[in-house]
C-alpha cells in the first residue's frame, strides 16, 4: 500500500492454488491486480493500517483531529 498525497493505492497478485484431482474448469482469476482509492483532506496518513485475515483486507486510515472553531470578537474602532 501507498498512500501518495489524496490517494491510497492497493497493489498485489492473486496466485493459484495447487489443487488435487481433475479440474474442469477454473473460475478463480489469477494475476496482478490494482486499486486506487481517494482519501479525504483530513486523514492521518502516517498512521494507516492494514491487516489481511481468511483472505480479507481491512484498512484503517484514522481522521486527522478537527480544527476548533473559535470566536473572533469585533469591536468599533
Amino acid at each position: 500500500m501507498e498512500p501518495r498525497e489524496r490517494e491510497l493505492r492497493t497493489t498485489g497478485e492473486y496466485k493459484e492454488r495447487e489443487r488435487e484431482g481433475v479440474l474442469r474448469r477454473s473460475t478463480r482469476r489469477t494475476g496482478r491486480f490494482e486499486y486506487r482509492a481517494l482519501l479525504p483532506a483530513d486523514v492521518k496518513a502516517e498512521e494507516i493500517t492494514a491487516t489481511l485475515a481468511d483472505g480479507v483486507l481491512t484498512v484503517t486510515v484514522p481522521k486527522a483531529q478537527a480544527a476548533k472553531p473559535h470566536h473572533i470578537e469585533i469591536t468599533e474602532a
